[in-house]
């Protein structure tokens, strides 16, 4: 819901600040007051055009701000949108920022962002019901989804299927058309792709380790000689001069083995001994055996520098090691089989892509049946609400799953099916239906939209489903124009009956709806110096009394108005 507005130096405002709450909040004061300013203020958070107007006279920029809970799709279009939002994020925080020569700045969470990101974000938010504003907020997908929210489980469950079945048929369309689109580009791609595996399957890569092994193998040979002269001089120290360290240790252990038979201390030091006799005569071996073995065959080495070359070669263009190497060519040779067996493929796609289709249409049609038949409750219900707010109309709901007469093709399919719902209304006796956004008064437009919003709701209360819909917050501007006595204590009930399941924000003239809010807002008009100044302000409950009083004799306030104003209070509650 709403939780603050903010507005400085907009219009005729100085600084005003509004925190509302759940429920009803309404917004009365004297005609001129700038109600309807702080409505158009909201709007322009929400995406509405932005005119150097809007600055008040003699300021550099206007301000306004808001904040709303935050809802799972408004933190959805911030990640789309590459704003940062913290998982346990609560609220949204909106601020623009109008210059006097016209030009602007979006915030979003303190991020500059675009009224474009604004738009995306209201309909998640709130939407406005006022003169010039319903007509851009409820649009088509808006329509859709309050008839879907009408048909409950039914348009719930069917509405899953037709998304599921769109979203299989929708991904291997794109494989198809990937495969379809520039043929001359895969087939260059498919010599090319030829090529490399072939030249990493011809190099024959023994190990991912070989030119490691092949390194270690070329140092040895690079350095037959002095490697040669090393180990023999080794081996000669160790095990087969007349000094050597075996012989030495040999005659050193009989000492002590001699000492070890008199005194035990010794019998530890012998022990060491013979182990150490045993290590030079193992390390002698090995530098022989390795002596033995070293060739300084100048052709072997060659032929080693020559093979660490190609490596080299294969992993400057593939990879940086051989291991990466091996993977680029097996995955060049998977693409390569997938063009040449493209016709197969294709054929595979195109059977499971019928198949999925018709599973689509199916899907879709379902949900057709199940919205036309929510469709002729809804529009007899919302009907019998709308005329009982001071309007005689007929209402009608179109669901249309053709053009023309003509079965959607598939670039009219999407996730939420094929349908295009249109509400449509005639004020007046003999006229034509017509689109609800043709209606011209705006008064009517938000009366209609309240009845159709209490309707809805009032079927989602008695199926027992969860209190909650999107948008959350709901603001009535005009709704009042042109109604009086019974009908306006009705729309009082009917915003009041919605407002237990959305916020709701109104501008109000009338005493009867006035007597209905939860929070209840003064819109005062103030000189200062010279300078026209309009403020907010939340009213307590004596403050109220007077203000309906007000609202029902005007300025002067009578005993028998104020009397009046208090039983109005008592009905409503």
């Amino acid at each position: 819901m709403l939780l603050e507005l903010r507005a400085e130096n907009y219009a005729v405002i100085d600084r005003a600040v509004a925190q509302f709450g759940p429920g009803l909040n309404l917004l009365t004061g004297e005609t001129g007051a700038g109600k309807s300013i702080l409505i158009d203020a909201l709007a322009l958070l929400l995406g509405g055009k932005a005119s150097a107007d809007f600055v008040r006279h003699g300021a550099e920029k206007a301000v306004v701000s808001c904040v709303f809970d935050a809802t799972p799709g408004a933190l959805k279009v911030l990640e789309e949108n590459g704003i940062d939002a913290e998982a346990d994020v609560e609220t949204v925080l909106l601020r623009r920022e109008i210059l006097a020569n016209g030009k602007g700045r979006v915030f979003v969470n303190n991020q500059a962002a675009t009224v474009s990101v604004l738009r995306q974000l209201a309909p998640e938010l709130a939407l406005v019901h006022a003169q010039g504003e319903t007509l851009g907020s409820f649009d088509q997908g808006q329509q859709r989804a309050l008839l879907d929210r009408f048909g409950g489980a039914g348009c719930a469950s069917a509405g899953d299927a037709v998304a599921a079945a769109h979203e299989a048929w929708h991904g291997t369309q794109g494989r198809l058309a990937a495969m379809l689109s520039d043929e001359q580009d895969r087939l260059r791609m498919a010599d090319m792709w030829r090529f490399q595996s072939r030249e990493i399957a011809q190099a024959g890569i023994v190990a991912e380790d070989e030119d490691a092994q092949l390194e270690a193998e070329k140092r040895v040979l690079a350095n037959a000689e002095k490697l040669y002269t090393a180990a023999m001089g080794a081996h000669e120290l160790l095990y087969e001069d007349e000094r050597s360290a075996e012989t030495t240790l040999g005659q050193a252990l009989k000492l002590v083995e001699e000492l070890a038979r008199y005194d035990a201390r010794f019998a530890g030091p012998a022990r060491e001994l013979q182990a150490a006799k045993a290590t030079v005569e193992d390390v002698s071996a090995i530098a022989r055996h390795f002596a033995e073995n070293v060739q300084a065959g100048p052709d072997r080495l060659e032929e080693i520098e020559d093979r660490l070359a190609a490596l080299d070669r294969l992993k400057r263009k593939y990879g940086k090691t051989l291991a990466e190497v091996i993977s680029f060519g097996a995955e060049s040779a998977r693409q390569l089989a997938e063009v040449e067996n493209r016709d197969a493929l294709l054929a595979e796609l195109r059977g499971l892509e019928a198949k999925q289709a018709a599973a689509y249409e199916a899907a879709a049609g379902a949900l057709t049946e199940t919205r036309v038949a929510a469709a002729k409750v809804l529009e007899r219900a919302a009907e019998k609400q709308i005329n009982e707010l001071a309007m005689k109309v007929r209402f009608s709901i179109l669901v249309q799953s053709t053009k023309d007469g003509v079965a959607k093709d598939r670039g009219d399919w999407t996730a939420y099916g094929w349908d295009e719902v249109a509400y449509l209304i005639a004020t007046n006796p003999g006229e034509p239906l017509k689109p609800l956004d043709e209606i011209a008064s705006g008064g009517e437009m938000s009366r209609v939209m309240l009845a159709l919003k209490v309707t809805v709701e009032d079927a989602v209360l008695r199926a027992g489903k969860k209190k909650t819909a999107l948008p959350r917050t709901l603001v009535f501007d005009e709704i009042d124009i042109g109604i009086g006595g019974r009908a306006a204590e009705a729309v009082g009930q009917r915003l009041k009956a919605l407002s237990k399941t959305q916020q709701v924000l109104c501008i109000t003239h009338l005493p009867q709806i006035a007597a209905f809010a939860d929070q209840h807002f003064a819109i005062e008009k103030t000189e200062m110096q010279g300078r026209t100044q309009t403020a907010i302000r939340l009213m307590n409950e004596g403050e109220r009394v007077r203000e309906i009083a007000r609202m029902l004799s005007g300025a002067t306030l009578t005993d028998t108005s104020l009397r009046h104003a208090e039983n109005l209070l008592s009905a409503s509650r």
